[in-house]
């Protein structure tokens, strides 16, 4: 099973909302559209939305091995088209911290934890993420890539938590 996300955040909402002031006085949000790579049938949505400091997180995905655990990270380029999507390369990570899980404070801005597919191998996530934002500074992830893994992110494990292929 093959899948990529690629974050796409438009640039007139970015330039909407960086006008003086708090960048995050205007509520911003970015969404992330599941592309399938050849041979793979996984599909949905990420959506991100900045909520003061921290980005909200909701995925919405199917085509998952039923049952499955399956990791799920930002990765630092927007770049998708290699075949094994390690264009992508390696998960975002502006303060070159160990990996660690989603809310854990020692982890990689791009650490978003795992998915858990039910018996219909949907998944649904929602999730508060501090570390990262959808403004400027080198902690945006704009432009950046989603990526699901094959397995399951132990959290720990460096560099990427043993969580598999690129999916």
């Amino acid at each position: 099973m093959k899948s990529v996300w690629i974050l796409v955040c438009g640039c007139v909402l970015l330039a909407a909302c960086s006008g003086g002031g708090n960048i995050f006085s205007k509520k911003q949000s970015a969404t992330a559209i599941l592309a399938p790579t050849k041979g793979n049938s996984v599909s949905g949505t990420v959506n991100f939305t900045q909520k003061g400091d921290v980005v909200v997180v909701e995925a919405k995905v199917s085509g998952l091995k039923p049952e499955g655990t399956n990791g799920i990270h930002v990765h630092e380029k927007g770049n998708c088209t290699a075949a094994d999507a390690s264009s992508a390369g390696g998960h975002f990570n502006p303060y070159s911290s160990q990996h660690g899980g989603a809310t854990g404070e020692v982890r990689h801005a791009g650490d978003l934890g795992n998915l858990k597919a039910d018996a219909n191998g949907n998944a649904q996530m929602s999730i508060e993420v501090s570390g990262i934002s959808l403004g400027a500074g080198p902690n945006s992830i704009a432009g950046r890539s989603v990526i699901v893994h094959a397995g399951m992110d132990d959290l720990k494990t460096q560099p990427a938590g043993n969580s598999g292929a690129r999916v």
